[in-house]
Order: C-alpha cells, then sequence, then structure tokens
C-alpha cells in the first residue's frame, strides 16, 4: 500500500513545510485540497502551482491528486436539472483536472456531498444522467492525462444521492470510461449495513483510492473501527493503491494524527 495523508490536515502550516513533515514521518504521498491554496481552483496562479509540485519535489514525496474538489464553491452542481449549471459546473471540472495534472497527480477524489443532493423533483435515475452529464468533458479530460476520477460513497447523513458503493460503481459503470471509478471510505462505509470487508471484496476491481479514517471522523486508531479485517480485505483483493488518511476533527494536532496514523496503519497492515 502506498500510505498518504491529506494536506488540510496541517491547515496554516507552509506547504514545504507540509511535505517534508508529511515524507519524514514516512508517508510515500500527500493528497491536496485545493482550497487549501484558494477558494477556487482556476484562481490558483501557474506560479503557485509550479511551487506546490517544486515543494513535494523537494520533500521527495508525491503528489497523490487532488479531494475537496467543491468545497467553498458556489455556482456548481453535478446533479442540477438546468442543463446551464451543469455546464458551469463541467467547466470547472475540466479545471480542476487540468490542475490536478499539473501538480503531477493521477487521482481526483468527488465527494462533495451538498453539490449532488437530489433537488426537488429530481428522481434518483435523473440525477444519474445529470451527474455523467457533468462530468462527460472532464472524464475525456482525465483520460488523456492518465488520472482517474474517483466518485465517493457518502453516508445519509450527509447526501441523499449515491450512499452505497454498489450504488456508485452502478454509476461509474455507465460511464464506460476506465478514468471513472470509485473510492471507498472508511467513514462513509460505517453508515451501510453490510459490514466494510463485505463492501471491499463486492467491490474488488471497481475502486482506485482508499480513505483511512474512523467513523468518528478522525484518524484511523484514533476510534473503535478495527483496521486488521479492513486491511486484511484489501490485500484479498489484490488492493495495492494509496491508503490516504483523511480526517475531520484535528484536536490532536497534525503532528500526532500524522504519526499515530501512520503507526496504526504500520501495524495493521503490517509494514
Amino acid at each position: 500500500m502506498r500510505f498518504t495523508i491529506c494536506n488540510e490536515i496541517f491547515k496554516d502550516w507552509p506547504f514545504d513545510r507540509a511535505c517534508g513533515f508529511a515524507r519524514e514521518t514516512g508517508y510515500e504521498a500527500i493528497e491536496i485540497a485545493p482550497f487549501t491554496f484558494s477558494p477556487l481552483v482556476t484562481d490558483i496562479s501557474a506560479a503557485t502551482r509550479r511551487e506546490i509540485r517544486s515543494s513535494a519535489e523537494r520533500a521527495g514525496i508525491a503528489i497523490s491528486g487532488i479531494h475537496w474538489v467543491l468545497a467553498y464553491t458556489e455556482g456548481f452542481y453535478v446533479t442540477h436539472p438546468d442543463s446551464a449549471v451543469r455546464a458551469r459546473t463541467s467547466d470547472y471540472l475540466v479545471a480542476a483536472i487540468e490542475f490536478c495534472a499539473e501538480l503531477g497527480g493521477k487521482f481526483m477524489i468527488f465527494g462533495s456531498p451538498k453539490r449532488r443532493d437530489l433537488l426537488p423533483g429530481v428522481t434518483a435515475e435523473e440525477a444519474g444522467r445529470h451527474c455523467l452529464d457533468s462530468f462527460a468533458r472532464a472524464i475525456a479530460l482525465a483520460e488523456r492525462h492518465g488520472i482517474t476520477i474517483c466518485l465517493e460513497p457518502l453516508a445519509p447523513s450527509e447526501t441523499n444521492f449515491l450512499n452505497t458503493a454498489a450504488d456508485t460503481i452502478a454509476l461509474a459503470d455507465r460511464s464506460g470510461s476506465k478514468a471513472f471509478q470509485v473510492m471507498l471510505d472508511v467513514k462513509a462505509m460505517c453508515s451501510e449495513a453490510k459490514p466494510i470487508p463485505q463492501i471491499i471484496r463486492e467491490s474488488a476491481g471497481k475502486f482506485a483510492y482508499f480513505h483511512a479514517n474512523d467513523a468518528n471522523l478522525k484518524g484511523p486508531g484514533f476510534g473503535e473501527v478495527d483496521f486488521h479485517p479492513i486491511a486484511a480485505a484489501l490485500r484479498e483483493v489484490g488492493y495495492r493503491g494509496h491508503v490516504s488518511v483523511e480526517v475531520f476533527k484535528f484536536e490532536e494536532g497534525p503532528e500526532t494524527i500524522a504519526r499515530e496514523s501512520l503507526r496504526y496503519l504500520r501495524q495493521v497492515f503490517g509494514a
């Protein structure tokens, strides 16, 4: 596995410091939340993009890709029935793929629960068609750049659209593109009725990225979720990609979150 960490964990740290600390701690890659540089990815200058990539290269750490794509944005909505809104959203998703490519990233994780909720009068089937329409141009560009867009199943407490791995895989498959797949997130899978190892096994070959966290919104090992059967299932299905630490509660501070999450992951994966 490639142990990875999301850069928003480091909050206000300069990016070069975050890269250096993550690499010294033992992470192989860092995952970028664009909002840590600017609310709009389109406002991140060419010079800043070059410096982000250079900072990672100097630290000897890879940039796995980007996530929190529509965080802190306005006017974008992937399931909106208005074609003009979808066209605007499509333009922004293309810009996000271009940003990811310039950083050398290979994955764009898409969760954005409040930018995909079912609007009144829109059925799940219609929302699926709208979603694929919004992503069509980004998928084509991702194919050219060798980037995989990973649609994220999320809990019903976060969104009312695509709450299970099975439903999300079914929608991704409809795109007909290997550049449009699924990612699995431990916190989100905790909301499903199935045990997490079963979800992983049933999703074999259909997910391209993995977020490691706990149901309590903290890092792996900071709560009650036992990662031993999760690690066993990932090994069983032959997953060899990123296992990325993503948290939503930061009380322990970036150093402790990064160190203890990695210590626990290495323990359960036998790395």
